[in-house]
Parts: structure tokens; C-alpha cells; sequence
């Protein structure tokens, strides 16, 4: 692999051939996974009852949960590109598989478990792969910018990838929107393939090293890091305050208010357009002065608008606030990925991509029922609140530590 000269002059990342080719490549496995899960999820639907398909929709979470640690030292010890690179072609293996099984027999729910547990265990290795692969393909000034390209890039992959995989599914059925997921997912293999890598400053790791042993050094250089150890906290506290309302609360909310399916849709792309705006604006400013200090107060701000959801009386109103909430929450979202790459040194971001990712999509979850309980218990208007709460606990705590408050992303010479 050719390595990127530190002599070089830094191209801003929307215009450098190298992020494009990852942010293509990014973006064609996003898609890939949006149109695999309609696909998945219609397929199971129609093979079982609804109870069945839910089960089938949620094993996929365990492998991720138990083998997210694990896959951070994988890519920190084989390299970020190869891992993501091996996890594109397990899935889409896997996935045009399951489109030839369709064309000749009906699958089981067994066979659609299975594929629901290897598609797990590949996410628990291409999540801390993907995050480790930036500052590897981008000079340190532009890692906030490709962190906002590729905010774009899954909120693109969220609003398109859906109807895509219904039409084809429309159009020829299960089988064809998983043979378009394969495609997609094949489609990124040769431009992750022509990425070239930066060396990383110490050199690549040794291998001598046991893979516990690795773990262990990895959560060591989270917690004695001034920064990166308070970030996770931060993001447990905002992450288990903010799902559970947003994937949970919403539909109550909606069925309280008598807002339908269509009012969950409204309130959602509302969201979507302020999380999408933010991260075009991290896009194209490329860095946002005292990134530490805002990204506590607009997960502060975020909050209190998701706690103020429940209490707006109509739907335009709703929208509304949940394009606020998206814009703050997106815009904390963005910085807070953008302050990982940029804190973090390249060896070890693997692990660390790792552990947000284990705190994000394992831990935050399990809120998820408790949500729905405590609605049941003392209504929607308190469960917000609390959950608002707690969120916001998450950006005063950012305030709070001084290290964290005073960050900043690096500067770019082309920034405003």
C-alpha cells in the first residue's frame, strides 16, 4: 500500500480522491444494511408470526453486543482496512446466498436466525473497523469534515435505503431485495480496496501479544486518557437517556395523541433533517471553534426539547421540536465522533471505536423495555422528563471536566 506523505499538502476531504473512495464505499455498505434489514424483516414477517419475526429481527444484537470488544482488537492488530474490507465480502456472501436459497425454496425462520446471527457477528468487527479507518485515509484537520460526510452517508443510507429495498421488493420479491443488498455490499469492495493507508506514528502493532491482553491495554489507554475516558460517560449517560424515549416513547406518544403511523413518520424525518443538517454543517465548515463546550451544551439543549416532546399538543408542533432535538442531537452526535478521531492515537482507536459502539448499541437498548414499563407505570409525561434528565446529566458532566469542556478540533486551513 502507498503510504500518505506527512510533507504533503492536506487536501480538504470532500475534495481528496482517497475519502471519496472510502465515503463511496461507506456509503454502499449503508445502503447494503438499510436494504438487508427491510429484506430480513419482510421475509420474516411472512414466514412466521409476528412474535417469531421480532425474535428474528433481534438476534443480530446479541453476537454484536458479546463480540464488539473482541472485534476492536481485531482491527487494531490487522489493520482497520482489512477487517472492513473481510466483513463486506462476509455479508455479501452471505446475503446473495440467502437470495438464490429464495429463488428456489422458502426459508425457514431457523435459516433466517442464522443469517441474522453471522450479520451480528460481522457488525461486531466492521463498527470499530469503519471508526478506525479516518485518520488513516485523512490528515488530522480533516477528520471532523469526514466524520460529517459520513453523518450524511448514513442518514442518506436511513431516508433512501428503505424504499429501495421495497421496490425491489415490490418488484421481484424477498430474493431480488436481497440480491440488490449483495450488490451493494459487493459494490464497495473495490473501492475500499484502492484506499491507501497512512502508516500508523509507532509503527503496526505487534502480534505477539494475546488478544486479552491487548483488551486490557486498550481499556487502560481509555481511562487515563483526560478526555476520551469522560467522552464514554458522556455518551452512556446520553445514549441511555435519548433511545429509549426516541424508539420507544415516540410510538406511545403517537398513539396517545392519535397521530398514526404517519405522525411517527412526520416526527422522525423531522428528526432526520436536523441530525442530516448538522452533519452537513461539520461537512462543509470542516470545524466548529470550542467543539468540547458546545457539544455539552447542545446535548444539554437536545434534552430538554426531547423531554418538551411529550407535552406538545399537535403534530406540527412535534415536528417541529424533533428537527430541533435532530439538529442539537446531531450536531453533539457529530463532534463527539469528531473529538474520538482527533484525541484518539490511531493504534488504539479500534478498541475505543469499540467500547462507545459496545455502550451505544449494547448497553443503550436495554432501555428499551424499561421505557415501555414505565410508561405503562406513571404515563409518558415523567418518563421524558426522566430520560431528559439523565440525558442531560450527560452534558453537564461534559461541562464539567475541564479537559473536556476546553477541547478542540484541529484547525483547517480552509475553514471559515
Amino acid at each position: 500500500m502507498t503510504a500518505l506523505t506527512e510533507a504533503a499538502p492536506a487536501r480538504p476531504a470532500h475534495r481528496d480522491p482517497n475519502v471519496l473512495r472510502w465515503l463511496g464505499g461507506y456509503s454502499a455498505s449503508a445502503f447494503g444494511d438499510s436494504v438487508y434489514f427491510l429484506a430480513l424483516s419482510w421475509t420474516a414477517v411472512r414466514s412466521g408470526t409476528p412474535a417469531e419475526a421480532g425474535l428474528v429481527m433481534a438476534v443480530s444484537a446479541v453476537p454484536r453486543a458479546l463480540l464488539m470488544l473482541g472485534g476492536g482488537v481485531i482491527a487494531d492488530r490487522f489493520g482497520p482496512r482489512r477487517v472492513v474490507i473481510a466483513s463486506d465480502t462476509v455479508r455479501c456472501l452471505v446475503v446473495l446466498g440467502v437470495a438464490g436459497l429464495l429463488l428456489v425454496s422458502s426459508p425457514t425462520l431457523w435459516a433466517l436466525a442464522a443469517v441474522a446471527l453471522v450479520f451480528g457477528a460481522v457488525d461486531a468487527l466492521f463498527m470499530p473497523a469503519v471508526g478506525a479507518l479516518p485518520p488513516r485515509i485523512a490528515a488530522r484537520d480533516q477528520l471532523a469534515r469526514v466524520q460529517g460526510m459520513r453523518g450524511l452517508a448514513q442518514r442518506a443510507a436511513l431516508v433512501l435505503g428503505a424504499p429501495l429495498g421495497g421496490l425491489a421488493v415490490a418488484l421481484g420479491g424477498p430474493a431480488a431485495a436481497f440480491g440488490v443488498a449483495g450488490l451493494l455490499f459487493a459494490a464497495s469492495l473495490p473501492l475500499l480496496l484502492a484506499l491507501r493507508l497512512a502508516p500508523l506514528p509507532g509503527g503496526e502493532p505487534a502480534r505477539d501479544r494475546t488478544a486479552l491482553r491487548d483488551l486490557a491495554d486498550g481499556f487502560r489507554y481509555l481511562r487515563g486518557h483526560r478526555v476520551l475516558g469522560p467522552l464514554v460517560l458522556v455518551v452512556a449517560l446520553s445514549d441511555l437517556g435519548f433511545v429509549g424515549p426516541l424508539n420507544v416513547g415516540l410510538a406511545l406518544l403517537a398513539d396517545e395523541r392519535g397521530w398514526g403511523a404517519s405522525g411517527i413518520g412526520w416526527v422522525l424525518a423531522g428528526f432526520g433533517t436536523g441530525a442530516g443538517a448538522a452533519s452537513l454543517l461539520l461537512t462543509v465548515r470542516g470545524r466548529i471553534p470550542r467543539a468540547g463546550a458546545v457539544m455539552g451544551t447542545t446535548i444539554a439543549l437536545g434534552s430538554l426539547s426531547l423531554g418538551a416532546l411529550a407535552f406538545v399538543p399537535g403534530l406540527p408542533a412535534a415536528v417541529a421540536l424533533a428537527l430541533t432535538v435532530g439538529l442539537l442531537a446531531g450536531l453533539s452526535g457529530a463532534l463527539c465522533g469528531a473529538l474520538t478521531q482527533t484525541e484518539c492515537d490511531p493504534a488504539y482507536l479500534g478498541r475505543v471505536t469499540a467500547v462507545t459502539s459496545f455502550v451505544s448499541l449494547g448497553l443503550a437498548p436495554l432501555s428499551y423495555p424499561l421505557t415501555g414499563a414505565a410508561v405503562g407505570l406513571w404515563g409518558l409525561g415523567p418518563v421524558f422528563v426522566v430520560s431528559a434528565a439523565l440525558c442531560t446529566l450527560g452534558g453537564v458532566y461534559a461541562l464539567s471536566v475541564r479537559a473536556l469542556r476546553r477541547a478542540e478540533l484541529p484547525v483547517t486551513p480552509d475553514s471559515p
